[in-house]
């Protein structure tokens, strides 16, 4: 049946990009792709008429579900008959002047194979790839051919396409080589065409309230400030947003004013009052060993009066990598002055073993086995002032701490990840 739903979802989805011919905007990359979505969204949305992905829809049957502009049927027929009713009336009926002109498809890739599947269906005029790091290697085997996947996005562009490409990693930078098409760079390294200066918290009675920096691009900077942003490493989706804004005609002044309300999807690195006048930093959508680590550091750099805290989860998928992946998560926090930590998960020993090598005490290393227990043991640990990162794989569920923890819980439905009824009950 599932295979069956596969095809006709991609059969339709083809024909409807070949109708409407859509500008199409494929992102990809192992950490950044929903941020660098929404950044993207977020400027192009200015000019045109644009649609992204909605949830997770980044998969064979998500990005499809995109270019017709439906929700999944999941286990109702009748749900699907309205998924291909719509689909059809696209493709055979009377062409909708309301389409978009631009689609912001973020693809992902759970085994070999998947990106090459999506770009069958929707082949790209901009490729943005991020990052790649050692997400989902269970099924890869190595960075390398994690490296070839995602790498599959630019390789296939035809010269008169755009690759938007973050020189700042050393393997996405090494695609620029296997690519026909146009380039534009983006990161912080001097030789990026889209890069950023001098970015820094900003800070209003010792509480850090968001980043400022300036955007670069083609010798002019303009000053920007992106509130509720707080990690340097956040900055990278709105240099891709940025990017694709440039390549689609898009000056720089009207890029500059539409970044100005990108604010980071929920679960990254969001800046949440917490219990006893303390600062949450919400990481809790998912957690990997590059992710995990810059959010350590940018945590570390934020203004604070009190404590600084980790409630670290599981990071999953990672094989072989997982008991040195989370022993140096543990090491990290330690050498950068975190003063208690709360390990959450499978691999909890392991990040008890890097913190007490990094020179932190038992006493103040705590291991649980879930979320909820995590939860209702830090909410009575937090004192005023404490600054608390919040970080882990999506089966951890780390949002249950930081909902704990909420100086006003009433507003998780506003501000957390993982708050529909399909969550909340598991």
């Amino acid at each position: 049946m599932m295979n069956i739903l596969r095809k006709l979802l991609a059969f339709f989805a083809k024909r409807i990009l070949k109708r409407y011919k859509p500008k199409v905007v494929g992102i990809t990359g192992s950490i950044g792709k929903t941020s660098s979505k929404e950044a993207a969204f977020i400027v192009l949305k200015k000019k045109f008429r644009v649609r992204r992905n909605i949830k997770n829809y980044n998969n064979e049957f998500g990005v499809p579900l995109t270019i017709i502009g439906a929700e999944s049927g999941g286990k109702s027929i009748w749900g699907w008959f309205n998924v291909f009713a719509k689909a059809g009336k696209l493709w055979l009926g009377s062409k909708d002047k309301k389409y978009p002109d631009v689609l912001i498809l973020e693809m992902g890739a759970d085994k070999p194979g998947d990106i090459k599947y999506l770009i069958n269906i929707a082949p790209p005029d901009i490729a943005v790839v991020t990052k790649v790091s050692p997400v989902h290697i269970e099924s890869f085997g190595t960075i390398d051919k994690i490296t070839k996947e995602k790498g599959d996005l630019v390789r296939y562009l035809p010269p008169t396409s755009a690759a938007i490409l973050n020189f700042d990693d050393d393997k996405v930078r090494e695609m620029s080589k296997i690519t026909k098409a146009k380039i534009l760079s983006y990161g912080y390294s001097e030789d990026c065409d889209m890069s950023v200066i001098g970015a820094a918290v900003s800070s209003e009675n010792n509480k850090a309230r968001g980043l400022s920096f300036k955007l670069s691009y083609q010798g002019s900077a303009i000053p920007m400030f992106l509130p509720g942003v707080i990690g340097k490493h956040q900055l990278y989706a709105a240099l891709a947003g940025a990017a694709a804004g440039a390549v689609m005609g898009m000056n720089m002044v009207d890029i500059g004013q539409a970044l100005k309300k990108f604010s980071s999807p929920r679960g990254r690195m969001n800046i949440i009052e917490g219990i006893n006048a303390s600062t949450i930093i919400d990481d809790s959508y998912n957690s990997s060993p590059d992710a995990a680590m810059a959010a350590l550091e940018a945590v570390g750099k934020v203004p604070r009066e009190g404590r600084l805290l980790a409630a670290l989860g599981d990071m999953l998928e990672l094989g072989e990598l997982a008991d040195e992946a989370h022993q140096n998560l543990g090491i990290k926090a330690a050498k950068l002055g975190y003063k208690k930590i709360y390990a959450v998960g499978k691999h909890n020993k392991q990040i008890l073993k890097g913190a007490m090598r990094g020179g932190v005490s038992l006493e103040n290393i705590k291991l649980f086995g879930n979320s909820a227990d995590a939860a209702k043991y830090i909410a009575n640990e937090i004192e005023s002032d404490d600054v608390i990162l919040i970080k882990g794989s999506q089966a951890t569920r780390m949002e249950k701490v930081v909902k704990a923890i909420m100086a006003h819980p009433e507003r998780a439905p506003q501000l957390l990840i993982r708050q529909n009824k399909e969550w909340l009950v598991s």
